[in-house]
């Protein structure tokens, strides 16, 4: 039976040619993600000063080493898992979407196999069989390119903001293992339920198959649409406020579930939506618009695979493009609202001399420089470093908006901690006893006397006392300053005077105002390099996977062109009717992808800017309107081509031929 298989694909080379390519792009993509992460996870650079702390409260005891000093890759780690996450779905949705269309599109060659006397299972066997000679082709081509570029990657992101370090390739194998392996199981998954289809039919329903798609589904397939879009429903309900740093997670993952729910109900949902967005097209072109309107509606399970890499990337493009921009209006109104000073300094490492200089300025009536104090907390089943600050609780709540939801700030003295509400997901409560280890190795208990506020653009996860930092952090310095004058002194000459007093110590005096625009505008840089990290290779492959799918779509139909050539329709008519299919395709596409990304927008945008007051609201039109754009222009673009092509090079008298 390989051995038919092998026939089969070398047969339908046109065919399985888009499957190839999409396979071996998303193992590509895979392999890459796979083969940076181990190169990160590899590195062992100089400077590394590391302790190991014990971990009592974990299952069992154990003990962690935490990296103290010296630079790291984890950022980029953290981001190519995240890409790797990403690059994942896109690969198993469109491949899936596309070895079924593969497969459906041969129903008469099956349908005549079975009248030949083929039973089901060795139907099944052939269609498997395919997808092992094209996937097992497909995913060591994309690992072998994978292993070429690696270097290449890495040289690029060596020495940047993720990765302040020289990275080089580690071992591939164990990596480009699990990307082939990954291929292999998405390509036979993608052809299984397509396979189990084609072979579950009789002899003469594959032949009356071959002719007109079934107007209906199964109804596993609905009851799976519909248990996965009851999964993306509580996802969305979980969207709410006080959800914290599960946001962006929640932001990326419910518009997949939302995608695969929909992928699966497609051919129920898609002819009903392009029958109603058809309706002014059919107003306008009469004739073609109404064939495209007709071939959409009456191919519901064709047209819910052309659609389908289109719904995928721009429900989650523009999902976390709104979530990203929302995100940075959040941030700027935290900003806003959290200092309370005309005046921020900024002032570099081991400065004792800005302190002294500022306090003495003529004009200032309160000073507020937290002290920097690392600790490692040990109470939960790993060992997390925090970046601390030491303040003094009667000037810091005057210069800052430190609010307490529950305790008292002003019990914040010796071995005492307040912690924000969404530390890293735990929730303490007032007197719950926080087991920290020191970077000097010396450990503690740190009691909670205050849970507070969120503000992380601003205000760290922890305060600690200033006697903790004198006693373990003693050579720190504040890095930054808040700045309020006397009564009577104006901000601006203030500035002007601690400009002048600070001048020669590397310190940057600035209003509040400029500093706050500073900081909102490095959080939508930083958004913007995170978006183009994670969607930069999904948003490619999907391009591609996008041009594959309708160019395969448009390659299948020579004999239904060829035909209706031979009616009567002319080259040109032809041409608009496949112009309108395909926009008409991409537009009900796009309109499912918009819903998704308008609903998730609008809960992230809630839940973001609850307990917060004039909050900017930016939508990135541009990027949203892009993403729209080249879609449709990818779709439109890819189905024309073809059709080009084979009415250029087809008469109608091979109708009758074939």
């Amino acid at each position: 039976m390989l051995f038919l298989s092998r026939q089969t694909v070398r047969r339908h080379l046109s065919l399985y040619a888009g499957s190839f390519v999409a396979l071996a792009v998303g193992v590509f993509l895979l392999g890459l993600a796979a083969t940076a992460t181990a190169a990160t996870i590899a590195y062992h650079g100089p400077g590394m000063e590391s302790i190991t702390v014990n971990l009592p409260n974990a299952d069992p005891p154990t003990t962690a080493k935490v990296l103290l000093s010296g630079e790291d890759a984890a950022g980029f780690q953290v981001v190519l898992s995240m890409v790797g996450v990403i690059c994942g779905f896109i690969t198993v949705f469109v491949i899936a979407s596309t070895f079924a269309f593969a497969v459906a599109s041969r129903r008469r060659e099956v349908g005549l196999i079975r009248l030949i006397g083929a039973t089901p299972r060795q139907v099944k066997r052939m269609v498997l069989g395919e997808a092992l000679v094209v996937a097992l082709a497909a995913s060591i081509t994309g690992a072998v390119v994978a292993q070429l570029v690696t270097p290449v990657v890495l040289a690029k992101a060596s020495y940047t903001e993720l990765a302040p370090v020289k990275l080089e390739p580690a071992s591939p194998w164990v990596p480009l293992a699990i990307a082939v392996t990954v291929g292999l199981l998405v390509a036979m998954l993608g052809a299984r339920s397509a396979a189990r289809r084609a072979g579950r039919i009789g002899a003469v329903d594959a032949l009356r198959e071959a002719a007109l798609e079934p107007p209906r589904i199964g109804p596993v397939r609905v009851i799976f649409g519909v248990l996965v879009l009851a999964g993306a429903i509580v996802l969305l309900a979980l969207i709410r406020p006080g959800t914290g740093d599960a946001v962006v997670p929640l932001a990326m993952f419910t518009p997949m579930l939302l995608v695969i729910a929909l992928t699966l109900l497609a051919p129920l949902v898609v002819p009903l939506i392009a029958y109603l967005l058809a309706a002014p097209l059919i107003a306008w072109t009469k004739v073609s618009g109404r064939l495209a309107r007709s071939n959409v509606v009456a191919a519901p399970r064709r047209s819910a695979s052309l659609a389908a890499p289109i719904l995928a990337i721009s429900a989650i493009a523009g999902s976390m493009v709104l979530t990203l921009s929302f995100a940075a209006d959040a941030s700027t109104a935290t900003i806003r609202e959290t200092v309370r000073t005309p005046i921020v300094i900024t002032a570099p490492p081991d400065s004792p001399a800005v302190g002294e200089r500022i306090r003495s300025t003529p004009g200032v009536a309160l000073a507020d420089g937290a002290i920097p104090v690392q600790l490692i907390r040990t109470d939960l089943d790993s060992a997390e470093l925090e970046e601390a600050e030491a303040i003094d609780p009667a000037v810091a709540t005057r210069t800052r908006a430190i609010v307490p939801i529950s305790g008292e700030l002003t019990e914040l003295t010796g071995k005492a901690v307040a912690v924000s509400n969404e530390s890293d997901g735990h929730k303490y409560r007032v007197g719950d006893k926080i087991g920290v280890t020191f970077p000097d190795r010396s450990t503690d208990q740190l009691e909670v006397v205050a849970i507070l506020k969120p503000a992380a653009e601003v205000n760290p996860l922890m305060f600690v006392s200033l006697d903790l930092a004198r006693e373990h952090a003693p050579t720190a310095t504040p890095p930054r300053w808040f700045v309020e004058p006397t009564d009577g002194v104006s901000a601006a000459a203030l500035t002007r005077t601690l400009a002048e007093r600070l001048t020669g110590t590397g310190a940057a005096v600035v209003p509040a105002a400029e500093w706050e625009r500073a900081e909102s505008e490095g959080v939508r840089q930083g958004n913007q390099l995170g978006l183009i990290l994670l969607l930069g290779p999904a948003a490619l492959y999907s391009a591609i996977a996008i041009a594959n799918t309708l160019l395969m779509g448009s390659l299948q139909r020579r004999h239904e062109f060829v035909t209706s050539r031979l009616l009567g329709a002319t080259p040109a008519q032809i041409r608009r009717m496949v112009l309108w299919e395909s926009a008409l395709v991409g537009s009900v596409a796009l309109t499912l992808g918009t819903a998704i990304t308008v609903t998730v927008g609008v809960l992230i945008r809630h839940a973001m800017s609850a307990g917060l007051t004039d909050v900017p609201v930016t939508v990135p039109w541009g990027t949203l309107l892009s993403i729209g754009s080249v879609c449709l222009a990818l779709a439109v673009g890819a189905a024309l081509l073809p059709t080009a092509v084979i009415l250029r090079r087809s008469q109608p008298s091979a109708a009758v031929q074939s």
